[in-house]
Parts: C-alpha cells; sequence; structure tokens
C-alpha cells in the first residue's frame, strides 16, 4: 500500500507532465496554419489554430471605393471563416493529446475551457 507521500508526489508529477503536455500543445497549435474565406476566395484569413490572425488578402478585383462595404462584410466572413476552422484544428489536437494521455473523450481538463 502507498504511502499518502507518494501518493501526493505521483500526482504532482502526473499535474507536472499534464502542464508541460498542454505548453507543448499551445506552441503547436500557434504553429498550425489555418485559412478563411469569403466570396468565393475574394478575400483570405490565414490564422493559427490558437486563433492569432497571420495575415489578410484582398483581391484587388474588390478595391473600388463603391465596393467598400462588400469588402468589410467579407473580411467579416472570412475573419469567421479561420475562427471556425482554427476552433476545429484546436478541438482535434485536444482530442488527440487526451487519447494519447488514456482520458476519455470529452474529459475536461482544468483550464483547458
Amino acid at each position: 500500500m502507498k504511502s499518502m507521500e507518494e501518493m501526493m508526489k505521483a500526482a504532482q508529477a502526473a499535474a507536472e507532465t499534464i502542464q508541460n503536455q498542454m505548453n507543448e500543445m499551445q506552441v503547436k497549435l500557434d504553429s498550425i496554419e489555418v485559412e478563411g474565406t469569403a466570396g468565393g476566395g475574394l478575400v483570405k484569413v490565414r490564422a493559427s489554430a490558437k486563433g492569432r490572425i497571420l495575415g489578410v488578402s484582398i483581391d484587388d478585383s474588390l478595391m473600388k471605393p463603391e465596393d467598400k462595404q462588400i469588402v468589410e462584410d467579407l473580411v467579416a466572413a472570412a475573419f469567421n471563416d479561420a475562427r471556425d476552422r482554427a476552433d476545429r484544428v484546436s478541438n482535434e489536437q485536444m482530442k488527440e493529446m487526451q487519447g494519447s494521455m488514456g482520458l476519455p473523450p470529452g474529459f475536461n481538463l482544468p483550464g483547458l475551457g
């Protein structure tokens, strides 16, 4: 039978391992790139899977003053598409990590939201 001290040390080691893996996951998510598009590709937004915006591309054909509102709407739509893609990639990566740690699907680690 393990002593309380041994169990506490094991729990601390497990917590440190999980924290290290979470830190590695955050770095990995920031290095994975997704692209959101709108207007059939006329507006593109590149983002990290962590949600950091990396760049915006707007087709030259949209660069007319009378199209300003359309461009603004397409940029917003492309940002939202990029955010959705980033969320999906992030969720997939978290499921993979939890699976590799032997955690059941849907298990919510504290601090993972």
